[in-house]
């Protein structure tokens, strides 16, 4: 793994809302941007935006269901993320 993309993984990860969205997916599996933000009591538009770094770092996957997009964690993930998801 290069340094960049472990950079890019604990910067995602270095954020208590977003630690608090990878806990609430570990126990739910699978979630809405609307079931998110009703349970970590932020904004929908930083909900998304929390998500969309996730995303992005590789942590979780977003799958389109109709007109909802769900999120779940990443089956492939980095050492490092496995176990920072099971310290949740």
């Amino acid at each position: 793994m290069e340094i960049r993309e472990l950079e890019k993984i604990l910067k995602a990860v270095a954020n208590r809302q977003r630690l608090a969205i990878l806990r609430y997916l570990k126990k739910e599996r699978e979630a809405s941007v609307s079931d998110i933000t009703g349970t970590i009591k932020l904004s929908f538009k930083s909900t998304s935006q929390h998500l969309r770094r996730l995303t992005a770092a590789g942590i979780i996957e977003r799958e389109q269901k109709g007109h909802f997009g769900y999120y779940h964690l990443a089956k492939n993930q980095h050492p490092v993320v496995q176990n920072i998801i099971s310290a949740l």
